[in-house]
């Protein structure tokens, strides 16, 4: 008996899931660079200030740099999955999330610049904030290391982060 319509796969509900799952992890790698972003500035540029108050510290600048590290740790987490370097055990990934961090915390100093000028560009204050950036994300991952869960720098649940980055 032969049918003249598509073959189904073997288990129909692999491919949402891996896609559900691939979601979840660029979800979570950028809301956590976001969030590295916005705490670096805030950090940054509050103790700038010695005795700054909670309503003087930069919120919009803060809240613009975390989203547009977001949208690079998207874009660079895309680049990572097309060259199939996702997963590779802890220390691989692990490295690959603080470079990219380190990265999109950079692009995010350059969107923030009025008009980027590369010489008229304050490169000690964007490195600074990178580095600080990249430390939140060290400190996460290490923290988020489980050798038990399958030892992964990801705070998704183990079988999701192995079923994404597979």
């Amino acid at each position: 008996m032969t049918t003249n319509g598509p073959t189904q796969p073997a288990n129909p509900g692999a491919d949402t899931s891996k896609t559900k799952s691939r979601i979840l992890d660029y979800l979570e790698r950028a809301g956590w660079t976001a969030g590295q972003q916005f705490f670096a500035v805030l950090l940054a540029t509050g103790a700038a200030g010695a005795v700054a108050g909670v309503a003087d510290l930069p919120w919009k600048l803060a809240t613009s740099m975390a989203v547009g590290a977001a949208i690079i740790s998207l874009v660079t987490t895309a680049v990572q999955y097309a060259a199939g370097q996702t997963g590779g055990g802890f220390w691989k990934d692990l490295g690959w999330r603080l470079g990219k961090t380190f990265l999109a915390s950079l692009g995010a100093s350059f969107g923030a610049d009025k008009a980027f000028n590369v010489l008229e560009f304050d490169w000690t204050g964007a490195l600074d904030l990178a580095v600080l950036a990249t430390l939140g994300a060290l400190g996460k991952g290490l923290l988020a290391r489980a050798p038990q869960d399958g030892d992964n720098p990801s705070t998704l649940r183990p079988a999701m982060y192995r079923e994404a980055v597979a």
